[in-house]
């Protein structure tokens, strides 16, 4: 006699039923999810860097997504620009711009956001606050150095128009995934 044991979902990806075709789907869909946020944004005359949604999707798709589709996703990403598709911020590809260092970032922050929600850190209000300042974080790590090896400025100066201008935005933007995700395993356990 056999007997089923049910397993919980380690994300809310892993509530959609399907296996390598829906994986495949949910890769894909980050990466253009991400790319169309992208298209959101603002120039802002004393940075190089654009004001845009990208931040927030791509914490989003990490978290949603888990560790490993969320760094395919954001790899794909990353690689279908630096090919040529215009899906950056500001319409751009290709690598010799100054927010292509945030780019790279992204994929870290997926996994370190993915890997902390396989956890359980994206249930509660709290935890993913604290998931969010660290992909938020793992952007700016990364972003940081890049805007200062493209550009030529000097790091306190890369500081102050790469992150300074962005983090009110930040805040308000991880706010809102914080509340989002315990919001939807909410929904999800309702339906169970």
């Amino acid at each position: 006699m056999s007997s089923i044991t049910s397993v919980s979902p380690r994300t809310l990806a892993d509530v959609i039923p399907g296996g390598v075709a829906r994986s495949i789907a949910l890769v894909v869909g980050g990466a253009a999810f991400v790319g169309l946020t992208a298209q959101v944004f603002v120039p802002l005359p004393f940075s190089p860097v654009p004001l845009s949604l990208q931040t927030f999707s791509v914490l989003l798709v990490g978290a949603v997504l888990g560790s490993r589709r969320g760094v395919a996703s954001m790899a794909l990403y990353l690689l279908a620009g630096v090919a040529g598709v215009p899906w950056f911020a500001q319409h751009q590809s290709g690598w010799a711009f100054a927010s292509f260092g945030y780019v790279v970032g992204f994929v870290i922050a997926a996994y370190l956001v993915g890997r902390l929600a396989e956890r359980g850190a994206d249930r509660t209000v709290p935890s993913s606050v604290g998931l969010m300042v660290l992909g938020n974080l793992a952007i700016y790590a990364v972003g940081v150095p890049g805007l200062v090896l493209i550009t030529g400025m000097s790091l306190e100066k890369a500081l102050l128009v790469g992150v300074v201008p962005f983090l009110v935005g930040d805040a308000l933007k991880i706010a809102l995934a914080a509340g989002l995700l315990p919001a939807a395993w909410k929904l999800v356990g309702q339906r169970r």
